[in-house]
């Protein structure tokens, strides 16, 4: 079985302008997953929409509305990177919680109630997400959980 590994992540959090958060992040998480776990399928939805920023309603509805049927279906991994509150990837893992999916959260945001009860593991950094994934840590967790 291939595992299905989306991406999600802060794009604008609280910004009130057309501004992005820095999505360098989602760039490092699908080159090391590429050199670390192959087998994995990697969903990056910023990929696909590097201009949603500048969507229109019609456009950036459906965009929303099928990334978050992605997770609520098509995925067993969902992996969380959140250095600040982030309402669309909520509603990602909320989604992804449903379905069943794996949720891993990057982020210090440990009392967060989203974070706190939604991850199945919560990791305060990147160095220690990818510490995880060396040493087996993550395999094992989706064995654990049928998703291997």
């Amino acid at each position: 079985m291939t595992v299905r590994v989306f991406i999600a992540g802060i794009m604008q959090g609280s910004r009130t302008e057309k501004q992005l958060h820095s999505q360098d992040y989602r760039t490092e998480l699908t080159d090391f997953f590429r050199e670390t776990m192959p087998e994995l399928s990697v969903y990056d939805p910023f990929a696909k929409n590097q201009d949603s920023v500048n969507y229109g309603n019609e456009k950036g509805k459906e965009t929303f509305l099928r990334h978050n049927r992605m997770c609520g279906t098509e995925i067993d991994l969902l992996i969380a990177y959140v250095p600040e509150a982030s309402m669309g990837t909520a509603v990602e893992m909320w989604e992804a919680w449903k379905n069943g999916a794996v949720i891993v959260s990057i982020t210090e945001m440990t009392r967060n109630w989203v974070i706190r009860y939604l991850s199945h593991r919560v990791f305060p950094d990147m160095e220690s997400f990818k510490a995880s994934v060396k040493n087996g840590e993550l395999a094992a967790l989706l064995a654990e959980h049928g998703k291997e």
